[in-house]
């Protein structure tokens, strides 16, 4: 086993801490159609350790989009800035549901700079939002 896979221990560490939600995007795990993977907020090509510090419990699509970014270009300002980083940012700092809780809105560069990047707004997710909402499962509430 490569040093940059998570063990078993962590991989479960993660998931419950996200408590079954891609720490981007917010899908529960229980509703994706893609598997959920362990991501390298700081990716090992740029330095990071594999760490329960340094991992994420995200959905296959953010963890692709995501890649080895570490920096997105926030939208209004059109400067580079940090993306979200859930281990040191409070996704609700950063983030908010539109008022018909399919769309996440950008509360700050790093938030907009993050929506852009992992395109956190993609048409699947805006669907499946929209689905849960109508099941009353959504949105789902922030740690």
């Amino acid at each position: 086993m490569s040093s940059s896979t998570p063990t078993v221990a962590q991989r479960r560490a993660i998931e419950e801490r996200a408590t079954g939600l891609c720490e981007y995007c917010r899908t529960p795990a229980t509703y994706s159609l893609q598997a959920f993977e362990s991501d390298h907020i700081v990716p090992v090509a740029r330095g990071g350790a594999t760490s329960l510090s340094n991992l994420a419990h995200v959905c296959g699509g953010c963890n692709r989009k995501k890649g080895i970014r570490t920096t997105g270009i926030d939208p209004d300002s059109g400067l580079e800035v940090p993306l979200f980083h859930p281990r040191h940012h409070a996704w609700q700092t950063h983030f908010a549901w539109g008022s018909d809780f399919t769309q996440i809105i950008g509360l700050t560069a790093i938030g907009r700079a993050t929506i852009q990047a992992l395109q956190l707004n993609r048409a699947g997710l805006v669907n499946l939002r929209g689905v849960l909402v109508r099941a009353r499962v959504h949105p789902p509430q922030v740690p």
